[in-house]
């Protein structure tokens, strides 16, 4: 990725939501925001910022003319995650160092030194990503007792850029690549995270404690990571920006695998303008991050005029998805995008070799970190830990995909070498022929079908294929919320050719501000139920 293209895109995301954002300063503080159990973020005494929409760049601004402090800010975080987690169980566990960290970011602050956008702002980290001094699970009580004693490299890149770290979220337990039948949420370590907008529904996974924590404004962004889908489904199902990168810009060295031929790390957030200045810092673009001041083109009327986007409507997702794409097309229609009706190709064939090449991977990459990590040494003593604590049993007893995985083919075999080529060259194909041939800027599909309910003896419902050719060509995607159904958030899905990240985000930030369909979670005990008082 070219980095003056990307420092163009940051300086212009960061002053159009300066120029744009008086709605984040205050203005919650007097919204009510419904009537679910734990309140609304708004705007918390003496802090001056609407926890719900505030962007980074407006906290920045305020921090500069020493309006707030990132300790102020990191209190109010915790004080959020006190008062609303017990609901929702998105959190593991607070860092004890985070106020440290904020006090001396607010020396930085004071002295005129700061290291860029994300210096003082409160991040989370998914469980599966190497914290020094915090225990990282993976969700699993096989890694619960010895915490790693290095950073991955991306949190060496958030401290240097002078982020907090605020704790870990929980997850799907080994990132929902255990059981054949999981339940997208569940870990033996956390319990089960729930949807924040109806409580008994799923999150998605498997970064699903990341994405309800951003849907309760426990944080001001979070990290994720993905093989297939596990950014984008959970920010799509609980409202909020989720951003899978192109593969390789986000080191991968200290997170927990699955395939090192699909993985990364990404950020979420809950407005465009913060996961991009987050991804910034993650790529190691110290360019984009310390990017100055352009106009706001990306959010200006006018801004999504004479862009392609072929809509992939995916009807499987049922009528109502479709009909919030149907809404979401004659929106942007109506800004001056051109939407065209696409299908990819090859997703059949994609479908059917996609799994077999991941267990393969699987095995390979599982078994090169837990060396690194005291417990397990491998993933055939991993699944005689299983099978010998009741534990890690408690939602569901399965662990079919270990099986599968120890038993799989390795990499080093012919055969899985002809279909690890064949199924990158195909889901490649199936984003660049596309767009080729009708001349896209992107293409869009729905993220995520509305939450289903929450239920370990059935699993999950989650047959969603949107998110596979970009995870499987190792291209970015980006989804913003586009609308809901009945209470219950949908997503839509961006996608773009190999290492346009930078593109993507300039025209998820467009879609994001013509579609305007955030709204704050109610905390609703049921679907159709009335929020509890």
């Amino acid at each position: 990725m070219k980095k003056r293209s990307v420092a163009t895109l940051i300086a212009t995301l960061v002053v159009g939501s300066v120029l744009a954002g008086a709605s984040g300063v205050s203005a919650g503080a007097a919204e009510t925001g419904g009537a679910g159990s734990p309140p609304p973020a708004g705007s918390p005494p003496g802090l001056g910022v609407d926890l719900d929409t505030v962007t980074i760049p407006e906290l920045q601004a305020r921090m500069a003319d020493g309006e707030l402090t990132p300790s102020a800010l990191t209190n109010a975080y915790l004080r959020r995650i006190k008062t609303v987690d017990p609901t929702i169980h998105a959190v593991l566990r607070t860092d004890p160092t985070a106020l440290r960290q904020a006090a001396a970011s607010d020396a930085r602050h004071r002295h005129g030194r700061t290291l860029g956008p994300l210096d003082g702002i409160p991040v989370l980290l998914k469980d599966n990503v190497n914290t020094r001094g915090l225990p990282t699970t993976a969700g699993s009580l096989a890694l619960a007792e010895s915490p790693p004693d290095t950073d991955a490299a991306l949190v060496t890149r958030l401290r240097d850029a002078g982020a907090v770290i605020l704790g870990k979220t929980n997850l799907s337990e080994w990132a929902n690549f255990r059981a054949a039948k999981p339940t997208s949420g569940w870990s033996a370590v956390g319990g089960q995270t729930k949807n924040p907008y109806v409580l008994d529904r799923n999150p998605c996974g498997s970064s699903a404690g990341s994405a309800a924590a951003l849907a309760a404004s426990l944080s001001q962004v979070a990290i994720g990571t993905e093989t297939d889908g596990s950014i984008v489904c959970p920010a799509g199902m609980n409202g909020v920006v989720g951003h899978k990168p192109s593969l390789g810009p986000v080191s991968r060295d200290g997170v927990v695998p699955i395939s090192a031929e699909q993985d990364t790390a990404g950020p979420m957030a809950r407005n465009v303008t913060d996961a991009a200045l987050t991804f910034a810092v993650l790529s190691g673009d110290s360019t984009a991050a310390h990017s100055g001041a352009l106009s706001g083109a990306f959010t200006r009327p006018g801004a999504l005029r004479g862009k392609r986007i072929g809509l992939w409507r995916l009807p499987q997702l049922g009528a109502e998805v479709d009909a919030v794409m149907t809404r979401t097309a004659r929106k942007l229609r109506s800004a001056g995008a051109e939407v065209v009706e696409v299908t990819p190709p090859y997703q059949k064939r994609i479908g059917e070799i996609e799994f077999p090449a991941l267990l393969s991977e699987f095995h390979r990459d599982i078994d090169a970190y837990l060396a690194t990590r005291k417990g397990p040494r491998n993933l055939a003593e991993l699944i005689e830990f299983n099978r010998s604590h009741p534990a890690e049993q408690t939602c569901f007893a399965g662990q079919e995909l270990f099986e599968q995985s120890l038993a799989a083919p390795p990499t080093t075999d012919p055969k899985y070498r002809a279909m690890r080529a064949e199924l990158t060259d195909l889901a490649k194909r199936s984003i660049d022929e596309t767009m080729t041939a009708h001349r896209l800027d992107a293409i869009a599909s729905p993220t995520n079908p509305p939450a289903w309910t929450t239920d370990c003896a059935r699993g999950d419902n989650d047959v969603i294929p949107s998110s596979t050719p970009a995870a499987v060509a190792g291209y970015p995607s980006l989804s913003v919320p586009a609308g809901s159904v009945n209470e219950l958030p949908v997503g839509v899905l961006l996608m773009a050719g190999d290492h346009q990240d930078d593109k993507l985000l300039a025209l998820g930030a467009a879609v994001e501000h013509r579609l305007d369909a955030w709204r704050a979670p109610r905390y609703l005990p049921t679907a159709g139920a009335p929020a509890s008082r």
